[in-house]
Protein backbone atom coordinates (compact mmCIF):
# COMPACT_ATOMS: atom_id res chain seq x y z
CA UNK A 1 0.00 0.00 0.00
CA UNK A 2 2.64 2.57 1.09
CA UNK A 3 6.27 2.20 0.04
CA UNK A 4 9.07 4.58 1.04
CA UNK A 5 12.66 4.11 -0.07
CA UNK A 6 15.67 6.11 1.14
CA UNK A 7 13.60 9.15 2.17
CA UNK A 8 15.64 12.16 3.31
CA UNK A 9 14.19 15.46 4.55
CA UNK A 10 16.01 18.48 5.94
CA UNK A 11 14.93 21.89 7.17
CA UNK A 12 17.87 24.20 6.58
CA UNK A 13 20.93 22.46 8.03
CA UNK A 14 18.85 20.15 10.24
CA UNK A 15 18.38 16.69 8.71
CA UNK A 16 15.15 15.29 10.16
CA UNK A 17 14.67 12.11 8.11
CA UNK A 18 17.87 10.21 7.39
CA UNK A 19 17.12 7.51 4.84
CA UNK A 20 13.73 6.00 5.67
CA UNK A 21 12.85 2.62 4.11
CA UNK A 22 9.35 1.51 5.00
CA UNK A 23 6.49 -0.71 3.82
CA UNK A 24 2.98 -0.32 5.24
CA UNK A 25 0.40 -2.94 4.35
CA UNK A 26 -3.17 -2.15 3.28
CA UNK A 27 -6.10 -2.45 5.70
CA UNK A 28 -3.94 -2.18 8.82
CA UNK A 29 -3.83 0.17 11.80
CA UNK A 30 -0.17 1.17 12.14
CA UNK A 31 1.34 3.34 14.87
CA UNK A 32 4.50 5.46 14.67
CA UNK A 33 6.20 5.94 18.02
CA UNK A 34 9.41 7.46 19.35
CA UNK A 35 10.72 10.33 21.46
CA UNK A 36 10.04 13.97 20.62
CA UNK A 37 12.27 15.09 17.78
CA UNK A 38 12.58 11.60 16.30
CA UNK A 39 10.94 12.70 13.03
CA UNK A 40 7.52 11.10 13.47
CA UNK A 41 5.39 14.04 12.35
CA UNK A 42 7.77 14.85 9.49
CA UNK A 43 7.45 11.26 8.27
CA UNK A 44 3.65 11.48 8.49
CA UNK A 45 3.65 14.75 6.55
CA UNK A 46 5.84 13.20 3.84
CA UNK A 47 3.51 10.18 3.57
CA UNK A 48 0.60 12.62 3.39
CA UNK A 49 2.30 14.47 0.49
CA UNK A 50 2.17 17.71 2.47
CA UNK A 51 5.98 17.94 2.50
CA UNK A 52 8.10 16.77 -0.41
CA UNK A 53 11.25 14.89 0.62
CA UNK A 54 14.65 16.08 -0.54
CA UNK A 55 15.35 12.65 -2.03
CA UNK A 56 13.96 9.14 -2.15
CA UNK A 57 10.79 7.57 -3.52
CA UNK A 58 7.22 7.32 -2.23
CA UNK A 59 4.39 5.30 -3.73
CA UNK A 60 0.85 4.99 -2.41
CA UNK A 61 -1.37 2.27 -3.84
CA UNK A 62 1.12 1.74 -6.64
CA UNK A 63 1.21 5.43 -7.62
CA UNK A 64 4.53 7.27 -7.55
CA UNK A 65 3.25 10.47 -5.98
CA UNK A 66 6.56 12.32 -6.17
CA UNK A 67 6.32 12.43 -9.96
CA UNK A 68 3.09 14.45 -9.82
CA UNK A 69 2.82 18.18 -10.33
CA UNK A 70 1.26 20.29 -7.57
CA UNK A 71 -2.28 20.37 -9.00
CA UNK A 72 -2.43 16.64 -9.71
CA UNK A 73 -0.92 15.91 -6.30
CA UNK A 74 -3.55 18.06 -4.58
CA UNK A 75 -6.30 16.07 -6.33
CA UNK A 76 -4.66 12.79 -5.35
CA UNK A 77 -4.41 13.94 -1.73
CA UNK A 78 -8.06 15.00 -1.68
CA UNK A 79 -9.29 11.73 -3.19
CA UNK A 80 -7.01 9.14 -1.58
CA UNK A 81 -5.84 10.52 1.78
CA UNK A 82 -7.68 11.60 4.91
CA UNK A 83 -6.20 13.59 7.80
CA UNK A 84 -6.98 13.70 11.53
CA UNK A 85 -5.19 16.20 13.78
CA UNK A 86 -4.74 16.38 17.55
CA UNK A 87 -7.06 19.37 17.99
CA UNK A 88 -9.55 18.34 15.26
CA UNK A 89 -9.04 21.58 13.25
CA UNK A 90 -12.76 22.01 12.54
CA UNK A 91 -13.78 25.33 11.03
CA UNK A 92 -15.62 27.18 13.82
CA UNK A 93 -18.11 29.03 11.61
CA UNK A 94 -19.51 25.82 10.09
CA UNK A 95 -21.73 23.11 11.58
CA UNK A 96 -20.55 19.55 12.16
CA UNK A 97 -22.34 18.48 8.97
CA UNK A 98 -20.78 21.26 6.92
CA UNK A 99 -17.30 20.48 8.27
CA UNK A 100 -17.67 16.84 7.23
CA UNK A 101 -18.77 17.88 3.73
CA UNK A 102 -15.86 20.26 3.02
CA UNK A 103 -13.38 17.77 1.43
CA UNK A 104 -16.19 16.53 -0.82
CA UNK A 105 -17.08 20.07 -1.87
CA UNK A 106 -13.42 20.65 -2.72
CA UNK A 107 -13.63 17.52 -4.90
CA UNK A 108 -16.75 19.05 -6.57
CA UNK A 109 -18.98 16.14 -5.66
CA UNK A 110 -22.77 16.67 -5.94
CA UNK A 111 -24.03 18.51 -2.88
CA UNK A 112 -27.09 16.31 -2.31
CA UNK A 113 -24.98 13.15 -2.45
CA UNK A 114 -22.47 14.70 -0.05
CA UNK A 115 -25.18 15.78 2.38
CA UNK A 116 -26.61 12.25 2.53
CA UNK A 117 -23.20 10.63 2.94
CA UNK A 118 -22.06 13.11 5.59
CA UNK A 119 -25.22 12.45 7.58
CA UNK A 120 -24.63 8.72 7.23
CA UNK A 121 -21.09 9.11 8.57
CA UNK A 122 -22.25 11.25 11.48
CA UNK A 123 -24.87 8.62 12.26
CA UNK A 124 -22.15 5.95 12.16
CA UNK A 125 -20.20 8.07 14.66
CA UNK A 126 -23.25 8.41 16.89
CA UNK A 127 -23.51 12.13 16.12
CA UNK A 128 -26.59 12.43 13.92
CA UNK A 129 -28.32 14.61 16.52
CA UNK A 130 -25.30 16.94 16.65
CA UNK A 131 -25.12 17.58 12.90
CA UNK A 132 -26.38 21.17 13.14
CA UNK A 133 -24.09 22.09 16.06
CA UNK A 134 -20.96 24.16 15.60
CA UNK A 135 -17.60 23.02 17.04
CA UNK A 136 -17.93 25.28 20.09
CA UNK A 137 -21.11 23.37 21.00
CA UNK A 138 -19.43 19.95 20.85
CA UNK A 139 -17.42 18.09 23.46
CA UNK A 140 -13.80 17.21 22.70
CA UNK A 141 -14.69 13.62 21.89
CA UNK A 142 -17.57 14.68 19.66
CA UNK A 143 -15.42 17.18 17.77
CA UNK A 144 -12.76 14.54 17.14
CA UNK A 145 -15.35 12.09 15.82
CA UNK A 146 -16.57 14.82 13.45
CA UNK A 147 -12.95 15.19 12.31
CA UNK A 148 -12.79 11.43 11.67
CA UNK A 149 -15.99 11.64 9.60
CA UNK A 150 -14.49 14.52 7.62
CA UNK A 151 -11.38 12.42 6.94
CA UNK A 152 -13.57 9.61 5.56
CA UNK A 153 -15.99 11.57 3.36
CA UNK A 154 -14.05 10.99 0.11
CA UNK A 155 -13.45 7.28 0.81
CA UNK A 156 -9.67 7.62 1.21
CA UNK A 157 -7.39 4.62 0.94
CA UNK A 158 -5.23 5.91 3.81
CA UNK A 159 -6.10 7.92 6.92
CA UNK A 160 -3.18 9.73 8.56
CA UNK A 161 -3.53 10.84 12.19
CA UNK A 162 -1.16 12.96 14.28
CA UNK A 163 -1.71 12.43 18.03
CA UNK A 164 -5.47 12.07 17.40
CA UNK A 165 -6.32 11.28 21.03
CA UNK A 166 -3.73 13.54 22.65
CA UNK A 167 -6.28 16.12 23.79
CA UNK A 168 -8.93 13.63 24.98
CA UNK A 169 -9.73 12.18 28.38
CA UNK A 170 -9.36 8.45 29.06
CA UNK A 171 -12.92 7.47 28.12
CA UNK A 172 -12.91 9.41 24.86
CA UNK A 173 -9.43 8.09 24.01
CA UNK A 174 -10.63 4.52 24.32
CA UNK A 175 -13.72 5.21 22.23
CA UNK A 176 -11.64 6.86 19.48
CA UNK A 177 -9.09 4.05 19.44
CA UNK A 178 -11.85 1.45 19.15
CA UNK A 179 -13.35 3.47 16.31
CA UNK A 180 -10.16 3.17 14.25
CA UNK A 181 -10.35 -0.62 14.34
CA UNK A 182 -14.07 -0.61 13.59
CA UNK A 183 -13.41 1.57 10.53
CA UNK A 184 -10.58 -0.71 9.40
CA UNK A 185 -12.89 -3.72 9.62
CA UNK A 186 -16.04 -2.16 8.14
CA UNK A 187 -14.67 0.36 5.62
CA UNK A 188 -11.26 -1.10 4.81
CA UNK A 189 -9.12 1.96 5.46
CA UNK A 190 -5.41 1.88 6.29
CA UNK A 191 -4.57 4.01 9.35
CA UNK A 192 -1.12 5.45 10.05
CA UNK A 193 -1.08 7.08 13.49
CA UNK A 194 1.65 9.10 15.19
CA UNK A 195 1.15 8.67 18.92
CA UNK A 196 2.77 8.87 22.34
CA UNK A 197 -0.08 6.76 23.74
CA UNK A 198 1.45 3.42 24.75
CA UNK A 199 -1.98 1.81 25.11
CA UNK A 200 -2.86 2.63 21.50
CA UNK A 201 0.55 1.52 20.16
CA UNK A 202 0.18 -1.79 22.00
CA UNK A 203 -3.02 -2.73 20.17
CA UNK A 204 -2.23 -1.53 16.64
CA UNK A 205 -1.53 -4.15 13.97
CA UNK A 206 2.12 -3.05 13.79
CA UNK A 207 4.34 -0.36 15.26
CA UNK A 208 7.05 1.70 13.56
CA UNK A 209 9.73 2.79 16.03
CA UNK A 210 11.69 5.95 15.20
CA UNK A 211 14.86 7.36 16.73
CA UNK A 212 16.91 10.32 15.47
CA UNK A 213 15.31 10.38 12.03
CA UNK A 214 15.67 6.67 11.37
CA UNK A 215 13.63 3.51 11.78
CA UNK A 216 14.86 1.78 14.94
CA UNK A 217 14.49 -1.71 16.34
CA UNK A 218 12.23 -1.71 19.42
CA UNK A 219 14.58 -4.01 21.34
CA UNK A 220 17.78 -1.99 21.08
CA UNK A 221 16.85 1.42 19.70
CA UNK A 222 19.56 0.90 17.06
CA UNK A 223 19.05 1.54 13.39
CA UNK A 224 18.27 -1.81 11.75
CA UNK A 225 20.25 -3.36 8.93
CA UNK A 226 18.55 -3.81 5.58
CA UNK A 227 17.41 -7.33 6.45
CA UNK A 228 15.86 -6.31 9.78
CA UNK A 229 12.14 -5.77 10.31
CA UNK A 230 11.15 -2.10 10.36
CA UNK A 231 7.91 -2.74 12.18
CA UNK A 232 6.93 -4.79 15.19
CA UNK A 233 3.86 -6.84 14.33
CA UNK A 234 1.33 -7.61 17.02
CA UNK A 235 -0.49 -10.91 17.23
Amino acid sequence: MIELHNIHKSFGKLEVLKGIDLHIEAHKVVSIVGPSGAGKTTLLQVIGTLWRPDSGSLSIGGTNVLEMGSNKLARFRNQHLGFIFQFHQLLPEFTALENVMIPGLIARRPKRELHEEAMSLLNFMGLAERASHKPSELSGGEAQRVAVARALINHPDVVLADEPSGSLDSRNKEELHNLFFKLRDEMGQTFVIVTHDENLAAITDSTIHMLDGRIATPETGATPHSDDQTTQHHD
